[in-house]
């Protein structure tokens, strides 16, 4: 395996050449005259914008987090609507704001057209489903699940949308590669043929939006075994380093059912819920996965392909959602997942280098054959981003902090011990210094192929925990 991997790292990864169709090798490690800029030369090379966003030290930068409840706290005022094709958008908002202002919406296309709508205000959902009729039963009955997942259809189809547009849809996949090499073709250096490849296959905003809106409508279905539940994305999803058409990982949070209230002066007597009690976790995240998996399979709407995968090493339901058009894994008590999406997610937001090299290393992976969708003995794509954070942290300066840097940072409330293992590091980017490294995109590329090229994996591990770690 270590030889293979030397081999296979000595690969180059191809990008077309600017302003030709052709495509070109990148070069082997160039002389330090070719590659060492200056300060300003190196900032000058990096894709508009980015020398800003890295910039900005006085910004407060949000916490995972923090982020992750104002997504979450958004996805419950939204609803998503299966619309004709063809509808007078004007006309339809109009219809919607009736029951109160609008934030935002935007239509894409998964087994129909759909409309993700986000009010400002929880109410207006309310005020909507109060008009809202369930469907007529002909041949078939209809479930009486109601959820924020409503269909439109116009009164009289045939006069309504003949004179309508197709409504703009966004982009729920990967750029074509055809417009990518075009695209790549267009920019002026390497380094910011990368940045455009990172563009174009990270998870865009109204992707990300849809990702906790479908968390948000599984949720409603779990709330009626456990009220006080959520369900959180975690993963790609939320890590920063998601590609378009990646699969939802949720997690089914129990914890606020699990706190016991400030327990009031009530005299000499404690009250406690009577509950089911089994003999162990697993047993219990069993049952649990089990019950709402069939709940998901008989009541959730667009839900198919239900699989109850309970034996696995981390038991699991899959399933197919089809009105967002996401393959998605429900699990329970996996904490130590959710850390990993926020260590990820830490990484990721100090450096717009970190995330534009992974997904370049990713992306040649995949076209050499390296990693694959398919079970087997693969590296993967979470090997290979751990391999290239170890790269940047041994970089002169290091371009991020290691786990035992950010562990020294961590305030009390950032102490976590999960299944025994200590997952304690600093949430507060703000805390974290920004790097004095000025090297460019393609130069982290180029070496780090040579890096792993003549790293001796029969020998040394890698290790993003400690600084001279091997």
């Amino acid at each position: 395996m270590a030889a293979r991997m030397s081999l296979l790292l000595w690969c180059r990864l191809r990008f077309p050449a600017p302003g030709t169709g052709q495509t070109r090798r990148a070069p082997g490690r160039p002389r330090l005259s070719q590659v060492r800029l200056s300060c300003s030369e190196a900032a000058a090379q990096r894709a508009p914008g980015r020398q800003e966003a890295d910039s900005k030290v006085g910004t407060r930068k949000k916490t995972f987090p923090e982020v992750q409840a104002e997504r979450l706290e958004q996805a419950q005022r939204t609803v998503l609507i299966n619309c004709p094709a063809k509808i007078s958008e004007k006309k339809f908002l109009k219809y919607l704001s009736h029951h109160g202002k609008i934030n935002s919406h935007y239509f894409y296309e998964s087994y129909g057209t759909y409309d993700v709508v986000e009010f400002s205000e929880k109410d207006s959902i309310t005020s909507l489903q109060d008009v809202i009729r369930t469907p007529g039963i002909e041949e078939e009955c209809a479930v009486p699940f109601k959820s924020r997942l409503f269909t439109l259809t116009l009164k009289n189809p045939s006069t309504q949308a003949a004179d309508q547009a197709p409504v703009h849809c966004h982009k729920q996949s990967t750029i074509l590669v055809s417009d990518l090499v075009q695209k790549l073709c267009s920019a002026d250096s390497v380094s910011n043929q990368l940045y455009t490849l990172m563009d174009e296959y990270q998870l865009t905003e109204e992707n990300i939006k849809l990702r906790f809106l479908a968390c948000s409508l599984i949720q409603e279905i779990a709330c009626a075994y456990f009220p006080e539940c959520r369900v959180k994305p975690f993963g790609s999803s939320v890590n920063t380093f998601g590609k378009l058409g990646c699969d939802l990982d949720m997690f089914l949070d129990l914890d606020e059912i699990g706190r016991s209230p400030t327990r009031a002066k009530t005299g000499p007597f404690y009250m406690e819920y009577q509950m089911k009690r089994v003999p162990s976790q697993r047993i219990a995240s069993q049952r649990i996965l089990s019950v709402i998996g069939d709940c998901i399979d008989n009541f959730g709407p667009g839900c198919v392909g239900v699989q109850k995968i309970l034996n696995a090493r981390c038991p699991l339901v899959r399933f197919s959602h089809q009105p967002t058009g996401f393959q998605c894994d429900l699990t329970t008590n996996n904490r130590v997942a959710m850390r990993s999406s926020e260590l990820l997610y830490i990484y990721g937001s100090l450096d717009s280098r970190v995330r534009a090299l992974v997904f370049s290393v990713r992306c040649w992976a995949r076209v050499h054959g390296i990693t694959s969708t398919i079970p087997g003995p693969w590296i993967t794509n979470f090997s290979l981003t751990m391999m290239a954070l170890f790269f940047l942290q041994k970089r002169t300066p290091p371009i991020i902090p290691t786990l035992d840097q950010l562990k020294d940072l961590a305030d009390a409330e950032d102490k976590h011990i999960v299944e025994g293992h200590d997952c304690t590091f600093a949430s507060n980017l703000n805390k974290i210094k920004p790097t004095e490294n000025t090297e460019t995109l393609d130069v982290l590329l180029s070496d780090f192929f040579e890096y792993f090229g003549n790293f001796a994996f029969n020998k040394n591990s890698i290790n993003i925990r400690k600084v001279n770690a091997f």
